[in-house]
């Protein structure tokens, strides 16, 4: 059975571990950093792990508007939207992972570790040849 180009692009983002997210600086000029996806749901909502001390949280709070990408052997996916600060502790610990430990030794209650929420409204999809733009409901 042939899957939708938007099951097929959900599961690149399944399998990607990197991903690039941007965020804007206060000359409005984008600020794209690597980073290691922690969660994802769907194509346009995904979770990473930073420093609640870090660039681009005093970037987000001041302007929540983000671009995020990523990609896999000629498949990318590159979207703006919103991203959301979270620090509930609920929601740091259900997300913690071992790895983390290297940056915020204190474990799943560390002050400096911060959750970012982004969720994509529009979307650029590249997929084996099949180019799509979109706003995402």
């Amino acid at each position: 059975m042939e899957q939708s180009l938007e099951q097929r692009i959900t599961r690149v983002l399944e399998r990607c571990e990197d991903l690039i997210l941007a965020s804007v600086d206060e000359d409005g000029f984008p600020r794209p950093i690597p980073m290691c996806k922690i969660h994802s749901i769907g194509t346009n909502e995904v979770w990473v792990s930073t420093g609640a001390d870090s660039v681009k949280v005093a970037q987000f709070r001041n302007n929540p508007k983000a671009g995020l990408c990523y990609f896999e052997k000629g498949r990318s996916m590159v979207m703006t939207g919103l991203v959301e600060i979270v620090n509930d502790d609920e929601k740091r610990k259900e997300l913690w992972e071992e790895w983390m430990y290297r940056h915020y030794p204190q474990g799943p209650t560390d002050p400096n570790y911060v959750l970012l929420r982004f969720i994509g409204s529009s979307a650029t999809v590249w997929y084996e040849g099949e180019f799509v733009h979109e706003v995402i409901v």
